[in-house]
């Protein structure tokens, strides 16, 4: 996103809007996702709030932002990602709407990054995990298993990302905007399957009653006026009703809310008496620890989870079972020499 942004021509935001309302305007000019929209408002929010909320952010600069992250690092005990992203918020602020660059350098007291290992399911626990769970939310706990995906990766999945004849499944716009490839699980093909024909006739019935559109992305709508009520671009795991886009206004069918998953799983893990802290992530966490301890090459389960770098890939090596009875005591080979 940022690289795109770069090559974009300055964007003055109209300045007859108030504060908030040209936030809004220059995020959607750049194409920022809805849900990073509503996350640096929140932030710009916060920071307005926290000094008293009558003062305008272009009476405040560089040591205000520094208080006010370190209020979050000490007071906040917010973790190390939270604080940047804040951060983040506040730079887009000075230097995309007001057009206040921050020539000083901002020097917040830290939040400590402390790295714990993942929490990771057994296969055992895996497996009575998924028995508990029924349904759609079944479906989707063994995507994020069998294929390595993340919550929102699973939920955002469209018809034409499942590609059933080569066994894969194709992630669009993942974390950081990156698009990769991982595995279909043969054995969830027929599920998978099903559920893709149900979606079929949803948009049919929906395309009936003069709807059938899902949003897509801005460039491609413009361009492909038709794509977003095709039937590749529905979502594999659509919402029961038609809502209002918060955007545009119309009304679509969206995806359904991730907020479901999380319970189902939560609730399931409780039910299987897993005392393991278990959440949607641990099932991506659990699936590369299970790939490694197969033999899978590290570099190969980077690429399926879209890792950047592979010291992130590496954690996993921490948690991973080994079979330490066939190692030998360094004291053992003293004895044979």
């Amino acid at each position: 996103m940022e690289s795109q942004k770069k090559n974009m021509p300055k964007f003055r935001p109209n300045s007859g809007l108030k504060l908030m309302d040209q936030v809004r305007e220059v995020l959607r000019y750049h194409h920022y996702a809805y849900r990073t929209e509503q996350t640096y408002c929140q932030w710009i929010l916060r920071y307005i709030h926290h000094f008293g909320g009558k003062t305008h952010p272009n009476k405040l600069g560089a040591k205000d932002i520094e208080r006010f992250l370190s209020h979050l690092a000490t007071e906040g005990k917010v973790s190390a990602s939270t604080q940047r992203q804040a951060l983040n918020a506040l730079v887009f602020l000075y230097r995309d709407v007001l057009d206040l660059p921050l020539a000083e350098e901002i020097a917040p007291i830290r939040c400590k990054n402390q790295r714990k290992p993942p929490s990771v399911l057994i296969q055992a626990e895996v497996q009575r995990l998924l028995a508990t769970m029924t349904g759609k939310h079944a479906l989707m706990a063994k995507l994020l298993y069998g294929g390595g995906l993340r919550l929102l990766e699973c939920i955002r999945l469209r018809v034409q990302d499942i590609d059933f004849g080569q066994g894969l499944i194709f992630v669009r716009g993942g974390k950081g905007g990156k698009d990769r490839t991982t595995i279909l699980p043969v054995n969830l093909q027929e599920e998978l399957r099903r559920q893709v024909e149900a979606v079929k006739a949803l948009h049919h019935k929906d395309l009936e009653e003069g709807f059938g559109a899902v949003n897509i992305p801005e460039a491609l709508a413009r361009k492909y006026p038709n794509a977003e009520r095709e039937t590749g671009w529905q979502w594999v795991f659509p919402a029961k009703e038609r809502a209002q886009d918060p955007r545009s206004g119309r009304v679509m069918r969206h995806h359904v809310l991730e907020s479901g998953l999380q319970k189902a799983v939560k609730r399931a893990a409780g039910q299987a008496g897993i005392d393991k802290k278990v959440g949607c992530h641990t099932l991506r966490h659990s699936f590369a620890t299970h790939m490694l301890e197969n033999g899978v090459n590290i570099r190969v389960l980077q690429d399926l989870l879209g890792h950047a770098d592979v010291k992130t890939t590496e954690i996993y090596t921490h948690v991973m079972a080994r079979d330490l009875r066939k190692l030998q005591s360094p004291l053992d080979r003293l004895s044979e020499t």
